[in-house]
C-alpha cells in the first residue's frame, strides 16, 4: 500500500519522534523513507546587518544539516531500511507538499508541535497546512510532553 513515506524533520528531537512510526509502516509495507530536512535561510536576518555574518552563518548552517541528514541516513540503512535524503530551501509547508507530490509519495509522517491559541495563530501550523492541502494520507506524531 505504501512503497514510499515522506518524513519531514527539522533536527529537533521532537520532530525525530515520529521516525518510530514511520520506520514500523516502513518496515510492514517494505517502503522506502525519504527523509526531507527544509533549510531555513538565515541570511535574510543577518544581510542587512552584516552580510559576511550571514555567509558565515548559511555556511555553518549548511554543513550541520548535511552531516545531520548523512549520520541519520546512514544509521537507518545500517538498520536495513531504504533511505533517500532531500535538503531543500523555502516555506516549510509548501515544499513538504511539492517534495510529497515530485517523489510520488504515498504517505506522509511528521511530528506535530502541537500548539494552540495565539501561539499557533502566530506562528502558524506547519502540519496544519500539509494536511489541508496534502493529496496522500498524513500521519501525525504529537510527542509526549515532558
Amino acid at each position: 500500500m505504501y512503497k514510499k513515506i515522506l518524513v519531514p524533520l527539522d533536527g529537533s528531537p521532537l520532530a525525530e519522534a515520529v521516525l518510530p512510526h514511520a520506520k514500523a509502516i516502513a518496515q510492514a509495507e517494505r517502503a522506502e523513507l525519504i527523509l526531507l530536512r527544509v533549510a531555513v535561510d538565515p541570511g535574510a536576518e543577518f544581510a542587512f546587518a552584516d552580510p559576511a555574518i550571514a555567509s558565515d552563518v548559511v555556511q555553518q548552517m549548511e554543513a550541520e544539516t548535511k552531516k545531520y541528514m548523512a549520520d541519520l541516513t546512514a544509521k537507518l540503512q545500517a538498520e536495513g531500511f531504504t533511505v533517500t535524503s532531500l535538503i531543500r530551501e523555502g516555506p516549510i509547508a509548501e515544499t513538504i507538499l511539492a517534495v510529497a507530490d515530485d517523489m510520488h509519495a504515498d504517505l506522509i509522517a511528521m511530528s506535530t508541535h502541537g500548539r494552540s491559541g495565539m501561539q499557533r495563530w502566530l506562528m502558524g501550523s506547519v502540519a496544519d497546512r500539509v494536511v489541508h492541502h496534502c493529496q496522500v494520507p498524513v500521519i501525525l506524531v504529537r510527542p509526549n510532553a515532558s
